[in-house]
């Protein structure tokens, strides 16, 4: 039998663990927001070696999973003599892991934009600069709003996987919780309920965001 007592009181610890659920997606998608413009503007330079390096780090960390990406952080970070709590390195990991989705979903929605209209400011004398940041970047992130929501809500659910590394986010809050009241069907609800909620909320903001940039 479902246990309705079980699923609520299983709430407290979640959301309590939740905290560390968010810190980690905050500061991985600020991060990775920094990190995926450097790259976005390596991808777009006349240079060729800054575009092949871009194209290097975004297949690379595409194509290895973000698991696997953690646990190289983690173990490497000691290795070279650097020696940072795992919260931290789960942190860079995910920044650096979502700079390279940032960054080709800048890079596609820079390159969506009409050429015409760099091309006119251009001719009525408009510096190089103002062109980016008047014309182009602000339509860029109007046009990218949808896909970087997206984004973090990836995130939120990808951060279940710093649990391997002993923090003590909704996911691994969940295990111990399940471990503990031998209920693992209303914990493991309980921890969908947290999960489906923020993502609500963070989905709630990019059309709230959408709408008003839009305007």
């Amino acid at each position: 039998m479902f246990s309705i007592p079980t699923f609520l009181d299983s709430f407290g610890p979640l959301l309590w663990a939740a905290r560390y659920t968010l810190l980690v997606s905050g500061l991985g998608i600020a991060l990775g927001l920094v990190i995926g413009a450097l790259i976005c503007a390596a991808a777009l330079s006349r240079r060729p070696a800054w575009r092949r390096l871009a194209a290097l780090w975004v297949s690379f960390l595409r194509g290895v999973p973000l698991l696997v990406q953690l646990l190289l952080m983690f173990y490497l970070l000691p290795v070279i003599g650097i020696n940072v709590p795992a919260i931290a390195a789960a942190v860079i990991t995910v920044g650096i892991c979502a700079s390279a989705y940032i960054a080709e979903i800048w890079r596609g929605a820079i390159g969506a934009l009409p050429p015409g209209q760099a091309e006119a400011a251009a001719a009525i004398g408009m510096a190089p600069r103002d062109i980016w940041t008047r014309i182009v970047l602000p339509q860029a992130v109007v046009m990218s709003l949808p896909a970087l929501v997206n984004e973090l809500i990836l995130l939120v659910k990808a951060s279940s996987l710093v649990s391997v590394v002993g923090i003590l986010e909704v996911t691994r809050a969940s295990q111990a919780q399940a471990a503990t009241t031998f209920r693992p069907l209303e914990v493991y609800l309980a921890a969908a309920c947290i999960y489906l909620l923020i993502n609500l909320c963070l989905a709630g903001v990019g059309r709230y965001l959408e709408h008003r940039m839009a305007v």
